[in-house]
């Protein structure tokens, strides 16, 4: 119950004062049992500190213990676009990862905007965050993190500082392998926006493998969007008109895919017959796409796990940890999906 108030007012909430005088100990003794520390105190005296506090419903301030700690237990994570399928499926894995190890997940969305980014990045480090797990939009942070422990999961340059990405350049050259093996000879990309450290080595490995197999790899094969599915759309509207349209497409995220899908809909295009697509992520909407979408997948769970280590025992490192990835075959390549797949 929470503590009494004057008739007529609501009630008060309960205070470390409160707890004392019911579980009869000092207020030292209550914050030595909210904070585990930083002397012990008797399992009976504990039982009946908390007995107190269920009694009265107190709850400590949060903010305040982790300003007298200087530790939030929390990490937090920012992300350029949380509605982009990739980020909300990271999101979730860290946060269910950290909440085992008993921290929460403060989430910053920076709308594709660096000025954001860095107000995201200053107010979370107020909160007195463990760490900060970002994919960062721009060079560098603001210098209210600069003691903060941080990891990137972007592959931007970072001295120092650790990073934590997916094999973007060999997920690219596995989808295009896969395709010139379907036989498509004019494999067209539609890449995230210029300067994005991922979609760089997207276009890379696209470029590469391409050039390995003498195929042509020009300006007209490429678009360069935003990671949305508005994005995919009116890319693959524009590589489909073409007098001599491709007969495949790279596409850097699962979001932009399903524009690109909806793109041959209304061109009355088949899938995988007149136009073979393959993209990048691998997020669960890829499985549930109409056709199913065939795609580079990245292991969002162990991405979260060597990141969330990363930031909570950190340590200095001079090249990004690379987590492998794998083309996970359904039906938008061409080939017959796998049963169960």
């Amino acid at each position: 119950m929470a503590a009494h108030a004057p008739e007529g007012d609501p009630p008060r909430a309960a205070t470390r004062t409160d707890v004392a005088r019911a579980a009869g100990v000092s207020t030292a003794v209550v914050s030595y049992v909210v904070n585990n520390g930083p002397r012990a105190v008797a399992p009976a005296t504990r039982a009946r500190v908390l007995a107190a506090m269920e009694e009265l419903d107190y709850r400590p301030n949060a903010l305040a213990r982790a300003l007298r700690m200087r530790s939030a237990q929390a990490v937090g994570l920012i992300v350029p676009d949380v509605s982009n399928l990739y980020f909300g499926a990271l999101a979730r894995e860290l946060s269910n990862r950290a909440f085992d190890q008993g921290y929460a997940v403060l989430l910053g969305d920076a709308d594709n905007d660096v000025d954001r980014e860095r107000a995201q990045v200053d107010s979370l480090v107020g909160r007195q965050i463990d760490g900060l797990l970002i994919v960062s939009l721009g060079d560098e942070l603001p210098a209210s993190a600069e003691n903060v422990p941080t990891v990137f999961l972007d592959q931007r340059d970072r001295p120092g500082r650790r990073s934590v990405v997916a094999d973007d350049l060999d997920g690219a050259a596995q989808a295009v392998s896969h395709l010139i093996g379907h036989g498509r000879r004019r494999i067209a990309l539609v890449n995230g926006p210029a300067g994005s450290p991922e979609a760089v080595q997207r276009e890379r490995g696209w470029r590469e493998t391409l050039d390995a197999a003498g195929l042509p790899h020009d300006e007209s094969l490429i678009v360069r969007t935003e990671f949305s599915r508005a994005g995919g759309l009116d890319a693959a509207l524009r590589l489909l008109s073409q007098d001599e349209r491709p007969d495949a497409v790279f596409v850097a995220s699962d979001v932009q895919a399903l524009g690109v899908l909806a793109a041959a809909r209304r061109l009355r295009l088949k899938v995988p017959d007149d136009l073979a697509v393959i993209s990048f992520d691998g997020t669960e909407e890829a499985a549930f796409s109409d056709p199913p979408l065939t795609t580079v997948e990245v292991p969002i769970d162990r991405i979260a796990e060597t990141a969330l280590r990363a930031v909570l025992s950190p340590e200095p490192a001079d090249a990004p940890t690379f987590v492998p990835v794998r083309l996970v075959i359904r039906e938008t390549c061409g080939c017959p999906e796998p049963t169960g797949g």
